[in-house]
């Protein structure tokens, strides 16, 4: 194991900027997440470190020691692809020994090596199956048996689990998880999937356009996002969020948004008025009918996800997704009341995170 530290990582092809000085540190033993939009440079990053791309500046360090020199084999971390890269012509077992005899392994550290990883992953009985046998799943836990034969320094995981489908998906994120609890290695893993993201990492870091926008638990991501971008990409439904201005009347606070108002007189910090945007997520918002300071919104529809209920509809000229109990009836065109907690409320302002 090993941990994992970037500094100024920057990386251009031609005139575009992939990654602008990345900072980021994985503590030995941590499984971190890189998740973003399509071209955010997440996977880019991940080959930085992989020694497969040759940054422009910044440095890899694995244990403190830079490693920019050093080729991929030397580094000593391992690689699992979204496309399972096992070779068709051989067996599970000779898949996974592949790495080991490679490197001049013995035959009796080899097998065993394989029997163990065979076993950690539940695949002992495919040993002797060819790729073109196996189903997504099983192909999935041959490529992850694979980088975990040799028990590398680092794993790098690039979208592992994005060709399965999304039952077999949440099995494996489950299995990951187990086996990460296991061995006990530091693992660096790319998804565009915020329930991945979530589910998995220790911490995760949130990307787009080639730059960090937050490094958190993900807990604490989804409660306090640094800014709109990572306030809107994580959470599903995504936050609400309003363009508009806070003001005082009367000693109170008031956030005026397009058609509509809200009372902010229970925050617990004093911004300065002028503009702003107010996001509120749907399972913060209560259904208050005659309440004290309750909004009025139109609804539009009603979706049933299951365990879950949402009200979709509008809010003076805005969109707005509400959580609703799950017994709850709604009709396209009634009028509702809605209620907001100021301590639930996230105010930005030049899409930085103010509260």
């Amino acid at each position: 194991m090993a941990s994992l530290t970037l500094r100024g990582i920057t990386k251009r092809f031609g005139k575009t900027v992939v990654l602008s000085g990345i900072d980021l540190h994985v503590e030995d033993g941590e499984f971190c997440v890189l998740l973003g939009p399509s071209g955010c440079g997440k996977s880019t990053l991940l080959n930085i470190v992989a020694g497969l791309t040759p940054q422009d500046d910044g440095e890899v360090l694995l244990d403190g020691q830079p490693v920019d020199c050093l080729s991929p084999r030397e580094r000593d971390v391992a690689m699992v692809f979204q496309s399972y890269a096992l070779y068709p012509h051989m067996t599970v077992a000779r898949n996974l020994s592949f790495g080991l005899r490679m490197r001049g392994v013995s035959k009796p550290t080899i097998h065993k090596k394989v029997l163990e990883t065979a076993r950690l992953l539940g695949i002992e009985g495919l040993l002797d199956r060819k790729p073109r046998e196996l189903s997504g799943g099983q192909r999935q836990r041959v490529a992850m048996g694979r980088a975990l034969v040799r028990r590398p320094r680092l794993f790098l995981l690039d979208e592992p689990l994005s060709n399965l489908d999304a039952r077999l998906r949440s099995r494996v994120r489950l299995e990951l998880k187990r086996l990460h609890t296991q061995i006990l290695s530091t693992i660096v893993y790319v998804t565009h999937d915020q329930v991945e993201a979530m589910t998995l990492g220790d911490r995760v870091v949130v990307m787009r356009d080639a730059k960090v926008h937050q490094i958190d638990r993900p807990e604490n991501i989804y409660a306090r996002p640094a800014d709109t971008f990572v306030a809107t990409f994580i959470g599903s439904p995504e936050m609400n969020l309003y363009r508009g201005r806070l003001l005082r009347k009367e000693g109170r606070l008031w956030f005026e948004g397009s058609g509509f108002c809200l009372d902010l007189a229970g925050l617990q910090f004093r911004p300065e008025e002028g503009e702003a945007e107010v996001g509120i997520r749907p399972e913060d918002i209560g259904i208050g009918q005659d309440r004290p300071m309750a909004v009025e919104a139109k609804v539009e529809m009603l979706s049933n996800v299951g365990s879950e209920k949402y009200i979709h509809g509008h809010l003076g000229q805005e969109r707005i997704t509400a959580r609703v109990p799950k017994d709850a009836s709604f009709l396209s065109g009634e009028v509702v009341s809605l209620t907001v907690d100021p301590a639930r409320v996230h105010i930005f302002q030049a899409g930085r995170r103010l509260y």
